[in-house]
């Protein structure tokens, strides 16, 4: 008689499911909603590189994308490499996310060509490419390591987005997230001890 001990699923795992559940249902409503309004958010809260107005962009600006094609070539990734991030657990999916979203915003409005405009959660989901890739190496644990090799191939093939190939793609913002995927697996430990000291738990 074979038994099978059942999986055992890190604390949070559930919330954190339904958190990226209700991110990918505010991308897709806000969506909807600007193309009814004609695109009116796109063009007031994307990210204007060195530009003041362009600022709360970093903020905002990964929550809209430039069409309903746009947004479904970002959502399976997004939902997919978070869900592996999230068995390490909810505050490494937090730390991760948040850091990958603020560091390629602020990239790309450092860096970026003047009078550009730059939305979609691209540089979320090159953050989780490169945190989950770098992490295996850092980590060397066997889980770390295989989640490394499932995600490089299914989504190595995507790391030609750093490269400035094709026109309309924000290659810097990619290469802002997966640099800030990388930093976030490199300093891991460090950055979660400072989350939370600084949170109080």
């Amino acid at each position: 008689m074979f038994s099978f001990d059942p999986i055992i699923l890190p604390e949070g795992f559930r919330e954190g499911v339904l958190l990226l559940a209700y991110l990918l249902v505010l991308m897709w409503a806000l969506a909807i909603v600007d193309f009814v309004t004609g695109r009116r958010m796109l063009n007031q809260l994307s990210i204007r590189p060195r530009s003041i107005e362009g600022i709360p962009g970093i903020a905002i600006a990964p929550l809209l994308h430039g069409g309903f094609g746009h947004l479904a070539a970002n959502s399976g990734p997004l939902a997919i490499l978070g869900t592996i991030i999230l068995l390490q657990g909810l505050e490494v999916l937090g730390l991760v996310t948040v850091f990958c979203w603020l560091f390629s915003g602020a990239g790309i409005w450092l860096l970026g060509r003047p009078g550009t405009r730059h939305l979609g959660a691209s540089g979320v989901v090159f953050g989780y490419l490169g945190y989950i890739l770098l992490r295996g190496y850092f980590e060397r644990s066997p889980a770390a390591i295989a989640a490394a090799v499932i995600v490089g191939l299914l989504y190595g093939s995507a790391l030609w987005g750093l490269l400035p190939l094709q026109r309309g793609k924000s290659w810097i913002g990619h290469g802002a997230g997966f640099v800030a995927g990388a930093i976030v697996a490199r300093k891991l430990p460090i950055m979660l001890e400072w989350v939370r000291y600084n949170s109080g738990f």
